[in-house]
């Protein structure tokens, strides 16, 4: 049972040569199968890696995710939450980008945590669970 989807910047922050151990331990202690993240994630990791023009990072992003999640498709139950999403946003004037609306439409429609270090972005989200695993603990 998948109970957590890791957005871009984590992911990122994990393909990091020392990523933040705070951040490694707390992925080590999830179970692979409560993990994954979405093909938008995936698409803007070898998107980021390719306009730098860095093979290896490229295959560096293929490898961890092939590796350690599962990847959730923007399939058409997500499209009808995000359409919905969408309008009642942008009606309170509190609209979202893109990537990060459809990200919250396929965490909503599997009912997982969204695990990201932009809470304040998607904290607009209506019955999305957030934690921010970025942050540095305190004492730490």
């Amino acid at each position: 049972m998948i109970r957590y989807c890791f957005d871009t910047d984590v992911v990122s922050t994990m393909l990091k040569p020392h990523p933040p151990l705070s951040l490694v331990r707390r992925v080590a202690g999830i179970p692979p199968g409560e993990q994954c993240t979405t093909s938008i994630t995936v698409g803007e990791l070898l998107y980021g890696a390719a306009r730098l023009d860095r093979e290896r990072l490229v295959e560096k992003v293929r490898t961890i995710i092939d590796y350690a999640q599962q990847v959730l498709p923007f399939d058409r139950a997500a499209a009808e939450i995000y359409g919905a999403l969408r309008a009642q946003l942008e009606a309170k004037g509190r609209r979202l980008a893109e990537p990060d609306l459809r990200i919250a439409a396929i965490a909503l429609r599997h009912d997982l945590t969204l695990v990201t270090g932009n809470v304040r972005h998607f904290a607009r989200v209506p019955n999305l669970r957030v934690e921010n695993w970025l942050e540095v603990p305190a004492g730490s």
